[in-house]
């Protein structure tokens, strides 16, 4: 089963790729938020696609501690 997450939106799609990237790196959601200090709920929306709206000051602190891009964990697709 694929982790990378598709919501389709009006002209496009979102990949949400969060799951799979800690996948890849061996780090669990638990040891994300703590060190990370987000919040559980945060990092599952960020994971599932279940937003409407990205805090990108909690993106740039995953993005920091994964060492990755912001499009290694949310991209757009038309």
């Amino acid at each position: 089963m694929s982790k990378i997450k598709k919501i389709k939106i009006e002209k496009g799609y979102y990949l949400f790729k969060l799951e799979e990237v800690l996948s890849n790196k061996g780090i669990s959601i638990n040891k994300l938020m703590r060190d990370t200090n987000t919040d559980f709920k945060v990092i599952k929306r960020l994971m599932n696609g279940d937003m409407v709206r990205i805090d990108i000051i909690v993106l740039a602190r995953i993005c920091d501690y994964l060492k990755c891009d912001i499009t290694d964990i949310v991209e757009y697709k038309r």
